[in-house]
């Protein structure tokens, strides 16, 4: 077969027969014992993407062996993850040096290094499908061993931020046919209150993006039940506006008198239309629990308007089987009997 000849199933056999700890290293005896590699090594990109950390290399010498660090921008390194392609270098009498991107669906997670006395076209080619198969062998291991978190942090990374970052989708990328998505939080290192979240289903892709307040542990705490909250109402089959009241009854009942801002969106992948949820308000749990210190919190909930839908450009008209949320109204923050008017027909 076709694929045979890249040696796919040889080198996932050999990933899965190891431990964990063990797969890059038999992906490097291999490949050096496959195309005659001097040495072959793996750098991972770290938590800031400034820097890429060199965490396996496999019998190099002491002369051969590079960096333990090393800087990001306008490298080759930069090069092979903007562009996803495999790049060769000639390095003079040392022969050459090729440098693939290990990715899966997008997510960046490092580079594949091998350096040669002579190569081929042939073997640039198997090279990249090792390098793809890479990838699928550290998604799959990452579960099981701190040493691909170890891999890519080339800073102290705060309590705060380190709460914070298993909030987070496991890919801050993911590149499908309908779109390609990017998402990062900056600094890495210090992060505190802010997430993300995306998920793909049948039709549709949802995105959030939220701002606890604070920007130390206790807004990451926060953070933790907010995006938990949105998550178990997603994953409930919820509509949007069911899914942001929900999230809000969270932070009223369990919020501590805090409060959070934030987006909830769900585009659908037809470009037939997108429908949000954008609270940018004062702070609507906080103040409904300040107004009402005692009592039945959900009786005091300010209900949340209906997100507000609107067809793309360029894209085509709604299915004519399409229906609109229903229709609530959001009190404000702050202004005791003042109301939203409904939103109106979506255009």
């Amino acid at each position: 077969m076709e694929r045979d000849r890249f040696g796919l199933a040889e080198v996932l056999a050999l990933a899965e027969d190891a431990a964990p700890v063990r797969s890059l290293d038999v992906v490097a005896d291999n490949l050096r014992e496959r195309f005659g590699a001097r040495y072959v090594s793996f750098l991972f990109v770290d938590v800031v993407g400034r820097r890429l950390l060199r965490v396996h290399e496999e019998r190099a010498s002491s002369q051969e062996r590079g960096a333990d660090q090393v800087s990001l921008p306008g490298s080759v390194y930069d090069e092979v993850l903007r562009t996803q392609k495999l790049v060769q270098v000639t390095e003079g009498a040392q022969g050459y040096g090729v440098f693939a991107p290990v990715t899966n669906r997008g997510d960046a997670i490092g580079v594949l290094e091998l350096h040669f006395a002579h190569v081929t076209q042939d073997v640039l080619e198997q090279i990249e499908e090792a390098a793809h198969a890479l990838a699928y062998i550290i998604v799959t291991d990452r579960r099981f061993t701190d040493l691909y978190h170890w891999g890519n942090r080339t800073t102290t990374v705060s309590l705060a931020a380190e709460i914070q970052r298993q909030l987070l989708p496991s890919a801050p990328s993911c590149d499908a046919a309908e779109f390609t998505l990017a998402s990062a939080l900056v600094p890495a290192s210090d992060i505190a209150g802010d997430t993300y979240d995306y998920s793909l289903d049948g039709d549709t892709l949802h995105l959030s993006i939220t701002d606890a307040m604070g920007h130390d542990v206790g807004a990451s705490l926060i953070a933790t039940l907010l995006i938990n909250a949105s998550r178990g109402a997603r994953r409930a089959g919820v509509d949007l506006a069911e899914q942001a009241r929900q999230t809000h009854q969270a932070m009223i009942d369990h919020g501590r008198r805090t409060f959070a801002t934030g987006q909830l969106l769900r585009i659908a992948l037809d470009g037939s239309g997108a429908q949000l949820v954008n609270e940018r308000r004062p702070p609507l749990a906080a103040t409904a629990a300040r107004r009402h210190p005692r009592g039945d919190r959900t009786a005091r909930q300010p209900p949340l308007r209906r997100p507000r839908t609107k067809r793309l450009p360029g894209t085509r008209p709604r299915p004519a089987s399409w229906r609109p949320p229903r229709v609530v109204h959001r009190r404000h923050a702050g202004t005791p009997g003042r109301s939203s008017r409904p939103a109106g027909p979506p255009p």
